[in-house]
């Protein structure tokens, strides 16, 4: 990798670091599209070191937070995540192989309809949401969570229409990421995904990964949330789109 491609790398990773540990979400979406748009990391690379090193996120920001998960939900989500992750890996492995622009197009739709989805608050419902609806988003999220290691559209959407506090909601889902990345790391583990040049990716990417987690929780924005996810809709929408042309051209 260039100079220039290392410092994209490491301005995706601080970024998407930090809007996880004020936001709950995002970093997958973030560093996937930042470094899928340069296009000097392969995506099947570049997924498994968002993978690790968003676990390590996770860690971080989660520490305090653990008596505030929602035990009935992170019960139920995993059910159908942890299949569909595997399905989710076996599809870019395929697509990697034989039909790369197939896997960048898709890439490119999904950060682009995932970053739409940042703008439409979901509407509360009154009460829980059924034991299938949690199966479906779990299966969801872990087929995107297996393919480009960011499920945060999809379980963010869900989590966030439940009749929870926004802090019980924000824990639950750095819960699920937890697993999601655990779970996919160990997947690509055993099929030889994580490479040298994958390793090399997380080590230079962890203390900027703590550094920005912990600034997250002790230097939060002097901005909204709403304002927060209007900038990075934005960020995600433009990087969306330049993946989709670049996928079409």
């Amino acid at each position: 990798m260039e100079p220039i491609s290392w410092l994209i790398y490491a301005a995706a990773v601080f970024l998407g670091s930090y809007v996880q540990s004020v936001a709950g979400f995002a970093m997958g979406m973030i560093v996937i599209a930042i470094c899928g748009a340069e296009g000097s990391i392969s995506l099947p690379e570049l997924a498994a070191t968002v993978s690790l090193i968003s676990f390590a996120n996770i860690v971080v920001a989660i520490k305090g937070r653990i008596a505030l998960i929602d035990r009935p939900l992170i019960s139920w989500l995993p059910v159908g995540q942890l299949p569909a992750i595997a399905i989710g890996v076996w599809l870019m492995t395929v697509l990697d192989k034989n039909a790369q622009w197939t896997l960048q197009l898709l890439l490119g739709v999904f950060i682009t309809f995932g970053s739409l989805s940042m703008i439409v608050r979901p509407v509360r419902h009154v009460q829980r949401s059924p034991r299938f609806a949690c199966l479906a988003a779990g299966i969801g999220g872990g087929i995107f969570g297996g393919m480009f290691s960011a499920s945060g559209p999809i379980i963010a959407w869900f989590a966030y229409r439940q009749p929870l506090e926004i802090a019980v909601i924000r824990a639950t889902i750095l819960t699920y990421f937890a697993i999601s990345t655990l779970t996919r790391s160990a997947i690509v583990g055993v099929q030889g995904g994580l490479t040298e040049h994958v390793m090399r990716l997380v080590l230079v990417a962890l203390p900027i990964v703590f550094v920005s987690s912990w600034l997250g929780k002790v230097l939060r924005p002097a901005i909204s949330d709403a304002a927060l996810k209007r900038i990075i809709f934005t960020l995600l929408l433009l990087m969306g789109l330049t993946i989709v042309l670049r996928a079409l051209v």
